[in-house]
């Protein structure tokens, strides 16, 4: 049991200080606690995740703050500035700059709104690839398609 303490003690250390060099992430959940088996911290009811300017809220997550992992679902919503985008489910692989939310993924932003079934967002591209099902209306305009392409910076779709 000492031995499992120890351990625990020591990555939660090195987690900690690994992180105090990078944007300092904001955790905050109705229960919180840290699965040493999985070395993940376990977020349920009303999560709110917060690094730089992403903030990410969901009813459950599992969050790996050594490869900067985020596991989260049910009510997802993932905002970025004016970019918002809501679904079921979303993983974080935080050190690759991507997200992928699925699950009746809608995105909306100042004239533009957009359903799909999945999108795949990378914010260091400044990237989103809706797939399934993609609705896009802008303004007046409604189109469908299976896959969309579009630059959230220059608001453009390629």
């Amino acid at each position: 049991m000492k031995y499992r303490v120890v351990i625990a003690t020591i990555l939660i250390i090195l987690l900690l200080t690994g992180t105090a060099l990078a944007a300092k992430p904001i955790i905050n959940a109705d229960r919180t606690y840290f699965d040493v088996a999985t070395g993940l911290y376990v977020l349920n009811g009303n999560v709110y995740i917060e690094v730089g300017s992403r903030i990410i809220k969901a009813n459950q997550a599992k969050v790996d703050l050594a490869s900067l992992q985020v596991w989260a679902n049910g009510g997802v919503s993932v905002t970025q500035n004016d970019i918002y985008f809501t679904g079921d489910s979303v993983y974080v692989y935080g050190s690759k700059k991507c997200a992928q939310i699925s699950g009746g993924v809608n995105f909306s932003r100042t004239g533009l709104s957009i359903t799909a079934d999945n999108v795949d967002y990378n914010w260091q591209r400044k990237e989103a690839i809706f797939s399934g099902n993609v609705k896009v209306t802008q303004g007046d305009t409604s189109w469908t398609a299976d896959r969309v392409s579009y630059n959230v910076q220059t608001n453009v779709f390629f």
